[in-house]
């Protein structure tokens, strides 16, 4: 997929498609206007005749309108105007490039981001533009044996750079292909069974990237190189699966000396619960539990092609947790990486015991920051929904920047509480900590059980159960946090 930016005029631009903005009240955008004049008034008398309300979503093409070089115009609906929402703005660009994919159009312009929202620039309507033209444009076809052909598909974007100079424009545009290729790469890796995506398949993908890009170091650990490490929580959730876990290191070295930024991401290709078995009905979706490791990949993936001047290492255990004979039992104490002995109340809390491990490796890469990212709890989603990432820190500057990266990217996430009071729950009489804390405020309790490993180094803990794949009819991974996480890595830059 190629992009461009332009500021020529629309009447006399040669492509198969404008796409152009209009509002619920009949309020056409700059372009539209322009097109309306050069045409005597088409676009007028079709809005005016009732044929398009224009809500966000929809769209209407016209053809061959006199007066303009392009044989189609696209009508793009972006509800009322000035009440525009950053939804209303996703769904309309996402609408706009399933139909000009599904058409006979292989180039296209558009002039979407001259719809105002409020408190958004123009440069983020570019940026935004390309992401969800990315987004929408994915399709999972791996594990299938027939895909429909699309005999002529979009191969060409243009994106009018409205209020924003062509300098910045090229930057969102470059910015967003890279986000929304990242975010693609999540949501493949996600969308695999987990038959085909197993740890050394994500290893696999790590090393494949690192011959795509000279400043990304890869290293993959296996059960022997973990167990040398004394990475007894870990090892232990293997231990029920034929497939041997692996830890991989990515390591993107472009900022120089500077500390780094560490990335962990939970992998846990399939997680069926061990012997604390979960219920059959919805099982599959557990193929989804090593999203934080392939949101991981993903912004690894984006900040190399951008090639970001800064140092960002990917951490990612990967296992699956299966029952059986060798496998966890409630009840048992293993030993961490860190020496701190761990009573499991429930296996099925497993991810805990992974992402534990692998935050005390990442001490030696004596990181400035660390942030976790793990589909970790279904307590999550019961407090926030599918909507927002929930997000816990030991640091109040670093929760504040991720919050603000997280609307900043319109990819947001929610702070809860990170209180000692909450740390009693995880008491053991056996062990100096359990696995699970009760009922009560699930979700805290398990970063609280994290931050006892995160003790030297500031940290936050992204919480992406509730956001990273979608469930029903529209079943998939949506590529989150990626775009908070790369957010958060430019405003970085900026700072």
């Amino acid at each position: 997929m190629q992009y461009f930016v332009t500021n020529d005029n629309p009447v006399t631009i040669a492509t198969d498609c404008l796409v152009v903005a209009i509002h619920e009240d009949g309020q056409m955008s700059p372009t539209a206007q322009a097109l309306d004049a050069a045409s005597e008034g088409s676009l007028s008398r079709i809005i005016n005749r009732g044929d398009f309300a224009a809500k966000p979503g929809q769209v209407l093409l016209l053809n061959d309108l006199p007066g303009i070089t392009s044989p189609r115009v696209l009508l793009a609906g972006f509800g009322k105007a000035g009440k525009t929402t950053e939804n209303d703005f996703n769904s309309t660009a996402i609408a706009v490039s399933k139909w000009l994919n599904d058409s006979a159009c292989v180039d296209a312009v558009s002039f979407a981001a001259e719809v105002s929202i409020n408190g958004r620039s123009a440069g983020w309507l570019v940026r935004q533009t390309v992401i969800n033209n990315e987004i929408a444009l994915y399709r999972y076809s791996q594990t299938k044996s027939q895909v429909a052909e699309i005999k002529k598909p979009l191969a060409k974007l243009t994106v009018a750079c409205a209020d924003a100079s062509p300098a910045e424009a090229e930057t969102e545009t470059k910015t967003g292909q890279a986000i929304g290729r990242g975010m693609n790469l999540a949501r493949e890796l996600g969308n695999l069974p987990g038959n085909i995506c197993t740890p050394i398949y994500l290893a696999d993908q790590a090393l494949k990237m690192e011959k795509q890009f000279d400043d990304l170091a890869v290293d993959v650990l296996d059960e022997d190189d973990i167990a040398e490490l004394s990475m007894g929580a870990f090892l232990s959730v293997s231990r029920g699966s034929r497939q041997p876990a692996r830890l991989i290191t990515l390591n993107y070295g472009g900022g120089g000396d500077s500390k780094p930024v560490v990335l962990v991401g939970k992998g846990l290709t399939f997680d069926a619960g061990g012997i604390s078995l979960k219920p059959s009905q919805g099982m599959d979706e557990m193929k989804y539990d090593m999203c934080g490791a392939a949101s991981v990949l993903g912004t690894i993936q984006a900040v190399a092609e951008l090639q970001l001047p800064i140092n960002v290492v990917g951490v990612i255990p990967s296992s699956e947790n299966l029952p059986d004979g060798d496998a966890n039992k409630p009840g048992d104490i293993v030993t961490s990486m860190a020496g701190k002995t761990i009573e499991i109340l429930n296996t099925d809390a497993e991810g805990r015991l992974l992402l534990c491990d692998a935050l005390t490796y990442s001490e030696r890469f004596n990181p400035d920051t660390v942030i976790d990212i793990a589909t970790l709890t279904g307590a999550i989603i019961v407090a926030l929904g599918n909507n927002a990432t929930g997000l816990m820190s030991n640091n109040e500057a670093l929760a504040t920047d991720l919050l603000k990266a997280g609307n900043d990217s319109f990819d947001r996430a929610w702070q809860l509480p990170l209180w000692d009071d909450y740390q009693k729950q995880l008491d053991s009489n056996f062990a100096d900590i359990a696995n699970v804390g009760g009922k009560e405020a699930g979700s805290v309790t398990a970063a609280c059980f994290l931050s006892r490993f995160t003790e030297k180094f500031k940290w936050a803990h992204l919480d992406i159960a509730g956001t990273a794949w979608n469930s029903g009819k529209e079943k998939g991974a949506t590529g989150r946090p990626v775009p908070l996480l790369m957010q958060y890595l430019l405003n970085r830059l900026e700072n």
